[in-house]
């Protein structure tokens, strides 16, 4: 027997979205028995056609394999396909956007119900899942037996990252990157703004920031982290916290110029002025991030 023709474990999959039914697709493709409820029906039976079986309930679906995918709209969707399933000696793996104290909760509430718990973070959009090479994965945290029981299968619309035993790590590793990224998008939204009524090709400008933000972030994330760790925020500093505060408000006055609400930079450029009068005007940028944390 070649390793191709091996048993794929089956697989239950409550939620039919359109991340879940990418989800559904390629454990299909991969050969694994799959079973699936959605609370639309209609979800369901379309993935029937393509060998899928499709369950009336959720606890018929539930019973029908040891490892249980959830991909619903909330946590409170979860409890409400789960609370009348029979969770003993299953494998719960939840992929459903939530918060760390959320994901944290559900562990021990499926724990409690004789479960083990995995937590997912799916960082990819659906045209994503099934293809490797357009670098999608997923965070996943909570019992390490259960990802390394199920790894081969868990990583078969995606790639798998574990990060740790915390239920919760996995959501607020999403959280996190997310949260980044919509910094980005909005400076993105700023610099774009600022030629909207100039003479000037958005597409022309999109490979020059695409290229100045791939240059900056980089050094400046992994500097950032090292200045944390080590609470030494002046260690290798190029632009200074008092030099770079003052430059904004050469920013301002161009927003203004250009006619451009500045709401998207000026919250951070009082975070910056706040940190050089309490701290170290010699210090970089990181110390912004202790003025955060509540």
């Amino acid at each position: 027997m070649t390793a191709n023709s091996l048993p794929r474990t089956p697989v239950t999959l409550l939620g039919l979205g359109a991340m879940g039914t990418a989800l559904a697709r390629t454990w299909l493709a991969a050969g694994h028995p799959l079973t699936v409820w959605n609370r639309t029906a209609a979800r369901a039976r379309a993935l029937a056609a393509d060998g899928a079986t499709a369950a009336a309930t959720p606890a018929e679906a539930v019973a029908a394999s040891t490892l249980v995918i959830v991909c619903l709209l909330d946590d409170a969707s979860v409890e409400a396909a789960l609370e009348t399933t029979d969770l003993t000696g299953k494998d719960v793996v939840n992929l459903t956007t939530t918060t760390p104290a959320q994901a944290r909760a559900r562990a021990a509430w499926a724990e409690a119900r004789g479960a083990r718990y995995l937590d997912g973070g799916i960082m990819a959009v659906p045209p994503m899942i099934g293809v490797p090479e357009a670098g999608g994965y997923v965070f996943y945290s909570g019992s390490e037996d259960l990802f390394t029981t199920h790894a081969p299968t868990l990583s078969v619309p995606a790639g798998t990252r574990y990060v740790g035993t915390d239920p919760g790590h996995a959501a607020l590793h999403d959280v996190a990157l997310l949260s980044a990224m919509y910094g980005m998008f909005a400076g993105a939204a700023h610099a774009f703004a600022l030629i909207r009524k100039e003479d000037i090709d958005p597409a022309a400008l999109a490979p020059l920031l695409t290229e100045w933000l791939t240059a900056m972030a980089a050094p400046h994330i992994a500097q950032t982290a090292d200045q944390l760790a080590t609470g030494d925020y002046t260690t290798n500093v190029v632009s200074n916290l008092a030099m770079q505060t003052a430059g904004t408000p050469t920013f301002l006055a161009t927003a203004a110029d250009q006619g451009v609400s500045p709401e998207l930079l000026t919250p951070y450029f009082a975070l910056m002025r706040r940190r050089l009068a309490e701290g170290d005007p010699a210090e970089d940028l990181t110390g912004v991030v202790d003025l955060l944390l509540r």
